[in-house]
């Protein structure tokens, strides 16, 4: 049964990617929704999950966060060197690092995965607890993969390429559902895991996705689709909880 809830997120994975490669046309509108999904995603999914699953502190401050603090910060060492290494050729344009957008994507599909590893430990439960983290998985997998598809693209990525991560995304939940078949994921290192892709796909939106939107491009429209991305997520959230 958790393979079959899977294959809801594998759908609406492949739905949300379809839909950001359609609109580019609107691509300012598209960034902007992106920057909205993943700061509803981190301030109103990840962290509370994580801090609920990772519980104990470490010198005073709460695991979970301690992880936050240190996946934003490894987001921008990353993208640093990267930069550093890319600096002697460049574009004049601004171009960036096409690595960058493929690690983003790759920990985009780690997420994912571990949705599937929720799906199946869910189910382990109980069958209420398990409809609930399914519907709060297979909705906002269509955020992961409308990220998926848009990180990757971003970055200057070709077009196969982010066909390439949004196939491996969408696959991931099943991956990671048949997985709990075999072992059980201790709590307090999903906690420190969540926490960790939060501060990443924090420093994702708030460096790159959101002020690339805002380039160029009418401010009011963008900051629309940026609160209707956090609106969409807080209302997963709610009708999961």
């Amino acid at each position: 049964m958790p393979v079959v809830v899977a294959l809801g997120a594998f759908l609406m994975t492949l739905l949300g990617g379809w839909t950001a490669h359609r609109v580019t046309d609107r691509r300012h509108l598209v960034l902007g929704l992106a920057g909205g999904l993943m700061l509803g995603v981190v301030g109103l999914d990840l962290l509370p999950e994580a801090l609920a699953a990772a519980g104990r502190k470490v010198f005073g401050v709460p695991a979970a966060l301690l992880c936050f603090v240190l996946g934003f910060l490894a987001a921008h060492l990353v993208e640093r060197l990267l930069a550093v290494r890319r600096a002697g050729h460049r574009p004049a344009d601004g171009t960036r690092a096409p690595q960058v957008g493929l690690t983003a994507a790759a920990a985009l599909v780690g997420h994912s995965a571990m949705d599937g590893v929720a799906i199946g430990a869910a189910f382990q439960v109980s069958t209420g607890m398990a409809a609930a983290v399914a519907i709060a998985v297979i909705a906002h997998d269509f955020a992961d993969g409308f990220n998926t598809y848009t990180i990757t693209d971003l970055y200057g990525n070709r077009r196969h390429r982010a066909l390439l991560m949004l196939g491996a995304d969408a696959l991931a939940p099943v991956v990671g559902a048949a997985s709990t078949l075999l072992f059980t994921l201790p709590a307090q290192f999903l906690g420190a895991y969540l926490g960790f892709f939060g501060g990443v796909l924090l420093y994702l939106a708030t460096s790159d996705i959101l002020p690339e939107a805002h380039h160029e491009h009418p401010a009011r429209p963008t900051l629309a689709c940026t609160v209707a991305g956090v609106a969409f997520v807080w209302l997963v959230v709610g009708l999961a909880s």
